[in-house]
C-alpha cells in the first residue's frame, strides 16, 4: 500500500537526520517541565475513558522547536506530555503548532512564542465513537486548555495542563517521546496512519537521544 511505501521513505529520511544530529531528528532542543493534567471529562463521550472521565495525570512536558532554528526566528513548535497511568504503563501525547479551524488544524504553522499559539495532534486518533483530534490552547504562561474534536467538528475542553516548574528555567533532558509505542489510554492510530508514521519513529529510536 502507498502508506507503507511513504512510511519507509520517511523512515529513511528520519534515520539519516537522527544520525547527522546524533540524536533527535526533529525538536533537537527543548525545555522540560514537571506538569499535571487535570481531566474534567469530555462533555460528549468518545468511548475512551481517558477523554470521558475526570482524573489527574502527573508527568513531564517538553516544549521545543522542530527544526531548531534560533530565536527569534519562527519555527514549528512542539508540546509533548508523557505520564504513567496507575498500572505503570507509559503514555505519550505529541502536539505541534497548527491552526484550530477546520481548514488549518491539519497544517503545521511556524510560531515564535510557545505560550501564544495553539497546538494540535495534526493526525486523528481512533476512539470507540469515531476519529478524534486533540489540541492544546494556552491560557497563560504555564497553563493550557486540552481540547478534543472530530476532524471537522467543534472543539470541546476535556482537561487542563499546568506546568508546575518555573518556566524561566532553561533545562532539557535526554527524553524521547514516542506516541506510536506509548499511545494514549483507550485511543489508537488508524492502521493507515500507523503504517505511515511507525517507520519514522522506529528509525529515530535506533539513535540514542542526547541533550
Amino acid at each position: 500500500m502507498w502508506t507503507s511505501a511513504v512510511g519507509s521513505l520517511l523512515g529513511g529520511v528520519f534515520g539519516t537526520l537522527a544520525r547527522v544530529r546524533h540524536g533527535k531528528p526533529l525538536h533537537p532542543r527543548g525545555t522540560v517541565f514537571d506538569a499535571v493534567l487535570r481531566r474534567i471529562g469530555a462533555p460528549e463521550p468518545w468511548g475512551a475513558e481517558w477523554l470521558d472521565t475526570p482524573g489527574e495525570d502527573h508527568g513531564l512536558v517538553r516544549l521545543s522547536r522542530s527544526v531548531g532554528l534560533p530565536r527569534p526566528l519562527p519555527d514549528v513548535l512542539g508540546l509533548a506530555f508523557t505520564f504513567d497511568d496507575p498500572t505503570g504503563d507509559r503514555h505519550d501525547l505529541l502536539l505541534a503548532t497548527t491552526g484550530l479551524s477546520p481548514g488549518t488544524r491539519f497544517v503545521l504553522l511556524p510560531r515564535r512564542d510557545p505560550f501564544d499559539a495553539p497546538y494540535g495532534s495534526l493526525f486523528p486518533y481512533r476512539a470507540a465513537k469515531g476519529l478524534v483530534l486533540l489540541a492544546a490552547e494556552p491560557t497563560s504562561r504555564d497553563r493550557f486548555r486540552l481540547l478534543a474534536a472530530s476532524p471537522a467538528g467543534r472543539w470541546r475542553e476535556f482537561a487542563t495542563l499546568e506546568l508546575t516548574k518555573g518556566t524561566d528555567v532553561e533545562e532539557d533532558q535526554p527524553i524521547r517521546f514516542d506516541p506510536m509505542r506509548y499511545p494514549l489510554p483507550g485511543l489508537s492510530w488508524p492502521p493507515a496512519l500507523a503504517r505511515l508514521r511507525e517507520p519514522a519513529y522506529a528509525a529515530a529510536r535506533r539513535v540514542p537521544a542526547a541533550v
